[in-house]
């Protein structure tokens, strides 16, 4: 696996991210889990053996059993060998999520660092943009961090484009280490909520690792239209045990996109998830590193196979242009 820069970073990291935020979670409606400690190692244990190293995680993910199970797989490998996101706010874990005060971000690093087993984070994510704390004083704490060694790099996770623009001119005036990656929702689907936090990105060289780059899972192909309003989803899907998942997820440009990724699926010999994902891979003007959360490893073995799947300009444009028809 041939591994990418990540942006301004200087990071070398493989093209597709693994997400964890799966990692003990568990459906209020179900009380379904759907990844435990045992399929977590497994999944953690078969990107290692593929050359993956990046690996993304948050304080809140799983009750924080995503961080410890994590820093167990870790104790027995090399750390210098993996690239370690997590991120800090907008969760209900711990009694420091309320803001992005200095007191705040310094405590839930520690407990990360805990956490993880660990004695840095290689991107530090700000999980949502704190309204209340000035960003100023959010990019100094981190910079204090960055400079004990604590975090290696600062991002951004949501945030509307003009917030992201706010916090590179306070980190230059004040000379704080800057936002060098971001994770918006982004997908061949999800594109123009997110058009000009991208447009800022490409400006800037950040880096762009893109959350529910499948759509949800629904780039994936699995799912089939029943009626006007109804959906196929099978057994086990987040489609089958998210009562969310329709009206997050299923627009109907959702499903124009989805046919033109399925022709071109077949032109290239691929599935229509790597199709997606190669389409992201494929930017030219941005430095896009998808994360997936695959549930299993044959999932995880199909979404990374996106690595080796070639678009031409053609068939780019008109996945490109789908969600516009």
């Amino acid at each position: 696996m041939e591994y990418v820069r990540l942006g301004e970073t200087g990071l070398e990291v493989s093209p597709i991210a693994l997400g964890t935020w799966r990692f003990g979670l568990e459906h209020e409606e179900t009380g379904v889990v759907e990844t435990d400690r045992e399929d977590a190692h497994e999944l953690l244990d078969a990107y290692a053996e593929a050359g993956g190293n990046f690996i993304d995680t948050a304080n809140g993910y799983g009750g924080g059993d995503s961080e410890r199970w994590i820093g167990e797989w870790l104790d027995d490998r090399d750390r210098e060998d993996f690239v370690i996101a997590s991120k800090c706010f907008w969760s209900d874990v711990s009694r420091f999520q309320e803001n992005l005060s200095a007191k705040n971000v310094r405590a839930e690093v520690e407990g990360s660092l805990e956490k993880l087993d660990t004695d840095y984070l290689d991107i530090l994510y700000l999980h949502r943009f704190d309204d209340e704390t000035p960003i100023e004083k959010t990019l100094r704490t981190i910079d204090d961090l960055i400079s004990e060694g604590k975090v290696h790099y600062v991002g951004l996770s949501t945030a509307d484009a003009w917030k992201l623009t706010k916090g590179l001119w306070k980190a230059d005036v004040n000379n704080y280490e800057a936002f060098t990656v971001t994770q918006p929702q982004y997908s061949a689907v999800h594109r123009e909520p997110v058009a000009e936090y991208l447009d800022v990105c490409a400006d800037q060289n950040i880096a762009v690792c893109p959350y529910s780059p499948l759509h949800g899972g629904f780039l994936t192909g699995k799912y089939e239209r029943v009626g006007e309003s109804e959906v196929e989803a099978p057994d086990g899907s987040r489609g089958d045990i998210d009562e969310h998942f329709a009206d997050w997820y299923l627009r109907e440009e959702a499903w124009d996109v989805l046919d033109e990724i399925r022709a071109v699926a077949e032109e290239v010999d691929a599935s229509p998830a790597q199709v997606s994902l190669a389409w992201l891979l494929a930017h030219e003007d941005l430095t896009v590193v998808p994360i997936i959360g695959a549930r299993t490893t044959d999932q995880l073995e199909e979404n990374l196979g996106a690595i080796e799947v070639e678009l031409t300009d053609e068939q780019f444009e008109r996945i490109d242009a789908a969600i516009e028809a």
